[in-house]
């Protein structure tokens, strides 16, 4: 391959399978550059990295997302391969992935992960993937097969773009937005997807993180697609006044009194709060449009 290509692998504690995923990135990218940013482990996994010839950095901020952001700050590349350090992923299919970014003019094209058995995937993490997917989908009118997919290639334009923002497992979901938000040209591949090696644990919590990625696709079509959300929420108050207010009328209309004067109170509440929704909707939505001009100017200044 002629374009420089980095693999950046961040990982905790994983001894157990560090050595195999650093040995198989070196038989199949033997000219890539193999970065392993450890973050805070506790057990030997720097230490057999090293042995293994790759390059060793650090990231003291913990989370997932930490180190996403120092890595794609640090590094230099035309490519840039990103997999997790749990050996679950097929990185065989690596040269695929760099070969279908490279042939399609990409900027982002996932592994899509097909599990190879029942313990790949705990059934939390499946079905948390599948509802969260879905709402992606929903919200962004892009189909996807795994938005929460660690195994990806990308593009030097996207990754000197990409904001970064988030501290933990949401990286994946923030990466994927960003892509759709920005209307990037993307594709997924499917790939096999192995369970971990006997020791290793994943460090993926089915509730406490998967709240986290849901309130970050929230905060996400808040800040990507605000007159949608703010619209949605100008529909409900609309949608509760006519509620509260139509047994109202009806009396007014019967008897031409108010007999019920804080329940009409309170759907003209409802009916002003539904409008300044809209409103702040509008306003919000031309504010986003400036920033998505002003992240494609970014975007475009990148060879």
């Amino acid at each position: 391959m002629t374009d420089q290509v980095a693999v950046l692998i961040p990982c905790f504690n994983e001894e157990k399978a560090i050595a195999k995923v650093i040995k198989d990135f070196q038989k199949y990218l033997p000219r890539a550059k193999i970065y392993v940013y450890d973050n805070n482990s506790t057990d030997k996994t720097v230490e057999i990295a090293k042995k293994c010839g790759a390059i060793v950095r650090f990231e003291p901020m913990q989370g997932k997302g930490n180190v996403v952001r120092r890595m794609f700050a640090d590094v230099d590349a035309d490519i840039y391969v990103m997999s997790d350090g749990d050996e679950t992923y097929d990185i065989k299919r690596t040269p695929d992935l760099i070969k279908t970014l490279q042939d399609e003019n990409l900027d982002m094209v996932t592994g899509a992960r097909k599990e190879v058995d029942l313990a790949c995937y705990r059934l939390g993490h499946r079905s948390g993937n599948l509802v969260l997917t879905k709402l992606v989908e929903l919200f962004f009118h892009h189909q996807l097969m795994d938005m929460l997919s660690g195994f990806r290639v990308f593009s030097k334009r996207f990754v000197k773009t990409f904001p970064a923002s988030s501290y933990g497992f949401e990286i994946e979901t923030e990466l994927t937005v960003y892509a759709l938000s920005s209307r990037l040209p993307i594709k997924e591949v499917e790939t096999d997807y192995f369970a971990r090696p006997a020791g290793s644990y994943s460090k993926l919590s089915t509730y406490r993180d998967g709240i986290r990625i849901l309130r970050t696709i929230v905060m996400f079509v808040k800040e990507e697609r605000p007159l949608l959300f703010f619209s949605l929420f100008a529909l409900m108050f609309f949608l509760l006044g006519i509620v509260f207010g139509f047994p109202v009328l009806l009396e007014f209309l019967k008897s031409g009194l108010v007999p019920k004067l804080p329940t009409a109170v309170l759907v003209i509440g409802f009916g002003i709060c539904g409008f300044v929704s809209l409103v702040v909707g509008f306003i919000l939505d031309s504010i986003a449009s400036a920033r998505k001009e002003n992240r494609r100017q970014a975007y475009l200044r990148i060879k």
